[in-house]
């Protein structure tokens, strides 16, 4: 079976990910600071599910491409480097700011989860995004590969994202008024995110199937 390498590197730039201001993070503010705690805690409830669900399609179809065809390895490979570098590139450039509104009407609860979970589950910027993420974590070394290494990496990035939601959905009042006011930590994250892409997409166009 393919063992997972570089857990703590996968860790600690999953963290740096999942913290840099994107639209998973702008919904769930927006949602606490208009509706409230509750509502901060329901929307990063429904983003992780949606991106769990990505993690059990990623894991699915990546072990069979990995598996069956070195072909389709170089493609996949050399898609997810493009697409990284592409966005790290489109983050450093970037000038738009958080855009947090605190004008929205009452949302029932399960509107607000269902919310969460459809924009990313029907978002293929976070398929294709784990395609390129997960594989530079996973050993294959001409053994046999199955989903488990990929379900696991994937319900990790899951976990820490609901870690880091919830805890901003709930304390959302008070952090978003700060990043609002406070430009110079959101530029240095956006910088910070953009630069682990790039060396991201860079490191896995060099990454070999065996």
């Amino acid at each position: 079976m393919a063992d997972i390498q570089n857990l703590l590197l996968f860790v600690g730039l999953s963290w740096v990910l999942i913290v840099t201001p994107g639209p998973d993070l702008i919904y769930v503010l927006t949602k606490g600071i208009s509706i409230g705690k509750k509502a901060g805690l329901i929307s990063a409830t429904g983003v992780t599910l949606g991106i769990f669900v990505h993690t059990i399609f990623a894991a699915l179809g990546l072990s069979v491409i990995l598996k069956t065809s070195a072909l389709a390895f170089m493609i996949v490979k050399l898609i997810g480097a493009g697409y990284l570098i592409y966005l790290g590139i489109k983050t450093l450039v970037s000038k738009e700011k958080l855009n947090l509104r605190n004008n929205e009407q009452q949302t029932p609860n399960r509107k607000i989860f269902t919310q969460g979970l459809l924009s990313n589950t029907l978002n293929p910027k976070v398929a294709l995004f784990f395609m390129a993420f997960l594989p530079q974590f996973i050993k294959t070394n001409g053994t046999e590969i199955t989903p488990i290494p990929f379900l696991i990496l994937g319900t990790l990035f899951a976990l820490f994202t609901w870690i880091f939601l919830a805890i901003l959905g709930y304390f959302s009042g008070a952090v978003g008024h700060y990043i609002k006011t406070k430009d110079s930590v959101s530029k240095w994250i956006k910088n910070l995110s953009g630069s682990v892409m790039i060396l991201l997409g860079i490191r896995l166009a060099f990454i070999n199937q065996k």
